[in-house]
């Protein structure tokens, strides 16, 4: 998934030398990605990037299951159920909003929407995870990057080249 600043603003660091230099509130968003574990114990994180104005994760996500009713003469379990991408994304977001809001800029805020795609196989989950590591090397032709003048085709991280 990505997520992108209100107005492509680059709040949270600049790019040099191929490599994302992180200002507080860049931390304080890798710091948010880090965290989500511990709110949905259902999920793992994988592939995560900071860049100036946006990041870049892979989210995996658990499965459904029943668990025991508290009631032992209810037959029915307790629906425990795995959080929906956009549950997640609206935590990580109000989350690190207000980190950045109270501690760095109080006007900061993400992009109404988000960006995801279904991971289906290894082939492409190895694709698209290269494609995040490589992000900040990246920079310079960065669709995302509001001073790039000729960016790299929108399907680059489905390694359409």
């Amino acid at each position: 998934m990505t997520i992108c600043t209100q107005n492509r603003e680059c709040f949270f660091g600049v790019a040099a030398d191929g490599e994302i230099q992180l200002n507080d509130a860049g931390q304080l968003v890798q710091t948010a990605w880090r965290q989500l574990p511990s709110r949905f114990p259902s999920i793992s994180l994988d592939a995560f990037v900071v860049m100036p104005n946006h990041i870049h994760g892979i989210i995996l996500v658990g499965t459904q299951f029943i668990a025991a009713s508290a009631n032992r003469g209810n037959d029915r379990g307790a629906m425990n159920r795995t959080p929906t991408l956009g549950e997640i994304v609206r935590a990580y977001k109000a989350g690190s909003t207000r980190m950045i809001r109270k501690i760095v800029n109080a006007n900061f805020a993400w992009q109404r929407n988000y960006y995801e795609h279904v991971i289906r196989d290894e082939q492409s989950f190895n694709r698209i995870r290269q494609y995040i590591l490589d992000n900040p090397a990246r920079w310079d032709v960065d669709r995302e990057n509001p001073q790039v003048m000729t960016p790299e085709p929108e399907s680059a991280w489905q390694g359409c080249r």
